[in-house]
């Protein structure tokens, strides 16, 4: 099999990232962008994020999962600890989140450590999810095989019955993770490929280094 992809090229000059843009903080930058994204229009889940994780194979994985939120802090996420990424995560907490925004032609790719939020933070986010996310949070043991789609189907409606009357609490083994950056790239697309990269680095003092990297 053989695809020859070298024609598919896009020039990208909407937007230039300008040194007036840059702030001290990161998150206030990133804030900027994700408003901008969400009013440029055209990307369906602008919170959807990659998630790159060094598995307990030694291999990297990337997976797509939903930011719910961010802070000065850093970037929250919800999972099964359970599952493979977050078994990946207690073994190597080091990680990177991506986001890639088609619509308005930019990236940001966020180093950073992760870890578990509060108990009581994991219960809040909790409680404000559907009935149905709340019982397949239950239901899937996720990243472990399964025999059947019909398998999965039979748990959930096993989980409807056992919660019938009663409130849905949520499982141990799910939460959240809070991904507390190091480091913070934005790219902008550019014609000529000649891209703007700026980088935050965060020093020892806790304050952060601006650099502007080459495309």
């Amino acid at each position: 099999m053989e695809n020859d992809l070298s024609n598919y090229r896009r020039n990208y000059k909407k937007i230039e990232l300008s040194k007036n843009e840059i702030s001290d903080n990161p998150m206030e930058l990133f804030q900027k962008w994700f408003y901008e994204v969400e009013a440029y229009g055209g990307d369906v889940e602008s919170n959807a994020m990659t998630l790159s994780t060094i598995g307990l194979d030694g291999f990297p994985k990337s997976r797509a999962v939903l930011l719910k939120k961010y802070t000065w802090e850093g970037f929250i996420f919800f999972t099964n600890y359970n599952s493979e990424k977050g078994k990946a995560i207690e073994t190597n907490p080091n990680v990177c989140l991506s986001f890639l925004w088609h619509n308005i032609e930019r990236q940001v790719i966020i180093k950073g450590v992760a870890e578990k939020i509060a108990e009581n933070l994991s219960d809040g986010y909790f409680e404000s999810r559907p009935e149905g996310s709340k019982l397949g949070a239950w239901a899937s043991d996720q990243s472990e095989a399964v025999p059947s789609r019909k398998y999965l189907d039979n748990r959930l409606n096993e989980f409807e019955q056992q919660f019938k009357d009663n409130e849905i609490t949520r499982p141990k083994h799910w939460g959240g993770f809070i991904v507390k950056p190091i480091s913070i790239e934005f790219w902008q697309g550019r014609p000529n490929r000649m891209h703007d990269r700026i980088r935050y680095t965060l020093q020892e003092d806790y304050d952060w280094k601006i650099e502007r990297l080459a495309p």
